[in-house]
């Protein structure tokens, strides 16, 4: 055995060992119980970053400790190829997106593979190839026929720059998140899928993911946003009525002005003979509506001059424009209760509009005034008509009737989801397979001319859709009457991709976009990746799912049974980017110190779910006790040149205490790998059974035997998270096999048992010295033994001992 560790050969002849024999390569086995590990697969930018590191680190932990089990395991990569930056890329570097794109793939995978991760390189994908989306678009078809898909002009938020369309979140400041382009407003014809028809199901099915964090699921139930409310028509003379929904019908008749949007039919409308108004619904256009933005804007209106009348009480009610309503959220109206909801009583306070309290508190003693602040809790009606004296409670039912009686409300669950807009204005994505004929209609793209491949010699500018401009690409024949027609130029959201990826690892079949491979890996036993894609990533992964299952695609209801979100990487307390410049090279960190020592240093520096601040000196240090954990395997080597078995019946004390050390910590690790995904502790545990080898000068054979064992263990019990130095040590003890294949190892009870216990000596709370007792002792033995103590005595001397506690083989404290 060689005496140094030297990580680049030990690293490599490992690497090549695992390629060569497949052993990572899954296949299914309805003989053992399966295990589906997977970690959020990469953009494939060109160069891992410490955070890539991590996540993939902490998914390839999970799957050699469940391989270790016996489990048939299976843990694929792939490359979320498509999207925005690769198109902005390759017309900074004059390179077609697809060529960019798979030169830092395959930059990407070396890297990765640099790391050793177990993964089954066999089902690699990515996003960007025809045989891959191909599938999107025929299951897309599909949807359509279903009536889940459609086409309709709405609202959106414009970039003018990247000519494409931007969610709310993708909105900062008013200006596009990608190029800080102050963003517009613009009604286009978008496709959208039906996430809305699944939203009770979504909603309901959260209960279901105990093995989710709560804050996810929460985050997500949020977003879905159920509410019971009533929904009630305010009439307008000589036009259409405004329909408005509140989840507060028992402030109905505090009512006192109504905001619409300004895209709302009555703000058009008054902006036709008002110049002023036209001008604000201009403004209008360039606000941005994220709701962050839209909690600490300034809120800002004009009044319409038409009036609607109220439907309880007849009164003439003023329509006001606000910037604070959007059209794409229910029905772009609301009324303004200023007396009982805070937005309303400062935009009233601002603009001059009466206030009128109907809701009091029904302790006389509370503070229910409005002079200050709107009163937003429930009580009880007054200056409520015939619903006066009545409970917010009672009042909601009683109100929503007499709507419903006059023909002029009805009670209404609503969602805050929206339905996903899918359409994307950009060349770097999955083409819509439809088709538009002036005779026909939409056409969808027949299946034997799937897929709608990107066009490669298109013309990348920015200024406007490349596929749209493109000379030959938006022409083609009917499929129905052969005349000439035009294809959809839009690309669909990368999202769409992300939703079912995890599906088609499962299943890669050029014959089918899912089969019962798929059904035998579905669902992914443990998912993992950042909480920032908490909402919109897995929520469309589950409505995909969802989908799939009602197509016979797939056999489970939820894509994920278990989600881990790890936390952020710091340094110096701020997140890594590449702005702040403190950002850490994975590749020099592989090369100086080598994988095993970069992998150590993550699970060691913090548990998973929490942020891990970086450290220098921290991988250093990883990289030393590395160096030691050889030394120990080598002087032990060198100093044996064969191992005797062990005889546990001549066992020293300093023997029994080196194997009850090891057993605790394994036991530990058990459930430190299994339950608590806290690899820090399992390293810490081991880190001191180094120590304690260390110290160990004991050269018998049986002394030998219990080296043996401890490193074999310490070795079994790293190799998830260090595996080619503790393959190569694993040879070096003796094995032939390697220890990939090998079994975790089994906690020894009977060494956990000891003949003798130190147990600490207290007096009131405050440390007094330590006694030795048998295992085996009653309380009232030790309590004698602990009286008795000289110790003990001289703090109780004199004193009524009022009683004595005893903690099981850890202290007793006398109380005097």
């Amino acid at each position: 055995m060689q005496e140094n560790y030297k990580p680049r050969d030990i690293e490599q002849m490992a690497q090549k060992s695992w390629e060569e024999s497949g052993v990572f390569n899954a296949t299914e086995d309805t003989d053992k119980e399966k295990y589906y590990c997977l970690s959020m697969f990469p953009y494939p930018s060109g160069n891992l970053h410490i955070g890539h590191v991590r996540n993939y680190t902490i998914g390839d932990v999970i799957s050699r400790y469940q391989r270790m089990l016996g489990k048939n395991v299976m843990q694929p990569m792939g490359w979320d190829a498509f999207g925005l930056p690769a198109e902005n890329a390759a017309m900074q570097h004059k390179v077609h997106p697809a060529d960019w794109t798979y030169i830092n793939i395959d930059y990407m995978r070396d890297q990765l593979k640099r790391l050793g991760f177990a993964y089954d390189w066999n089902r690699e994908l990515a996003t960007c190839d025809p045989e891959y989306y191909r599938w999107e678009q025929w299951f897309f078809l599909k949807l359509l026929k279903k009536d889940l898909v459609y086409k309709k002009k709405s609202a959106v938020n414009w970039c003018p720059k990247d000519q494409t369309v931007l969610a709310n979140e993708q909105v900062i400041d008013g200006c596009c998140w990608r190029c800080d382009t102050a963003v517009e407003k613009k009604d286009i014809s978008q496709w959208f899928l039906r996430i809305t028809a699944y939203a009770d199901e979504l909603l309901e099915s959260l209960e279901n993911l105990d093995g989710w964090p709560q804050q996810v699921r929460t985050m997500q139930a949020n977003w879905i946003g159920r509410s019971e409310g009533v929904e009630m028509d305010f009439s307008i003379a000589g036009a259409d009525s405004i329909r408005i929904y509140t989840t507060r019908p028992d402030t109905l008749m505090g009512v006192t002005y109504l905001a619409v949007a300004a895209e709302h039919p009555v703000a058009i409308k008054a902006a036709q003979t008002n110049a002023e108004i036209a001008a604000f619904l201009e403004e209008c256009k360039v606000m941005e509506t994220s709701e962050a933005a839209m909690e600490t804007m300034e809120k800002k209106g004009m009044d319409s001059a038409i009036k609607a009348t109220h439907p309880v009480t007849g009164e003439q009610v003023p329509v006001w424009i606000a910037n604070f309503v959007l059209m794409g959220y229910g029905t772009g109206a609301v009324m303004s209760v200023p007396a009982h909801d805070q937005r309303d009583y400062a935009f009233a306070k601002k603009y001059g509009i009466a206030i009128k309290q109907v809701i009091f508190s029904e302790d006389v003693a509370a503070d229910d005034s409005t002079e200050n602040q709107a009163y937003t809790a429930k009580g009880v009606l007054n200056n409520s008509g015939e619903f006066d004296g009545l409970s917010s409670v009672d009042a909601f039912s009683a109100i929503a009737t007499k709507l419903e009686a006059d023909n002029k409300g009805e009670k209404k669950v609503n969602f805050r989801l929206r339905d996903w807009g899918v359409s994307r204005q950009r060349y770097w994505g999955t083409p819509v397979p439809v088709i538009y004929c002036d005779d026909c209609g939409t056409v969808p793209v027949p299946d034997a001319d799937l897929p709608v491949v990107l066009p490669k010699d298109v013309v990348l500018d920015g200024s406007q859709s490349p596929l749209a401009a493109d000379a030959e690409f938006p022409y083609a024949d009917c499929p129905q009457c052969g005349k000439a027609a035009k294809r959809e130029t839009d690309t669909f959201d990368t999202f769409m991709e992300s939703s079912w990826y995890f599906a088609r690892y499962a299943s890669n079949s050029a014959d089918a976009m899912l089969d019962d491979k798929a059904k035998y890996w579905l669902p992914v036993d443990h998912y993992i990746g950042g909480i920032e894609h908490a909402i919109l990533h897995l929520l469309y992964a589950r409505f995909y799912t969802k989908l799939l299952r009602d197509e016979g695609l797939l056999s489970c209801d939820e894509p994920f049974k278990r989600l881990l979100t790890q936390g952020m990487v710091l340094k110096d307390g701020a997140k890594m980017s590449k702005s702040r410049g403190n950002t850490v090279d994975p590749q020099g960190l592989i090369e100086q110190y080598g994988a095993d020592t970069v992998r150590m240093f993550v699970m060691f520096a913090a548990p998973p779910e929490q942020s891990l601040e970086w450290s220098d000196s921290g991988v250093e240090g990883a990289f030393r006790f590395l160096k030691r954990l050889w030394r120990q395997v080598f002087l032990h080597v060198e100093s044996s040149s064969s191992i005797q078995a062990l005889d546990k019946t001549s066992l020293t004390d300093p023997q029994k205490a080196m194997r009850r050390q090891l057993h605790l910590a394994l036991k530990k690790a058990n459930d430190d790998y299994a339950r608590r995904y806290t690899f820090n502790t399992v390293i810490a545990a081991n880190m001191e059974l180094v120590n304690t080898l260390s110290k160990c000068n004991d050269d018998s054979k049986n002394a030998q035997a219990v080296r043996q064992e401890v490193l074999e263990a310490i070795l079994l019990m790293l190799s998830p998270i260090t595996p080619h130095i503790c393959k190569q040590l694993w040879l070096e003890l003796g094995h032939e096999n390697d220890i990939v294949s090998e079994t975790w190892p089994i906690v020894d009870e009977s060494a956990l048992e000891q003949d003798s216990i130190k147990m600490m000596l207290q007096v009131n709370g405050k440390l007094r010295g330590n006694i030795l007792v048998s295992a085996t002792a009653s309380k009232d033995q030790i309590e004698v033994m602990a009286l008795a103590d000289e110790n003990v005595s001289r703090f109780t001397m004199d004193k009524a001992i009022k009683k004595v506690i005893i903690v099981p083989e850890r202290l007793v404290n006398i109380v005097v």
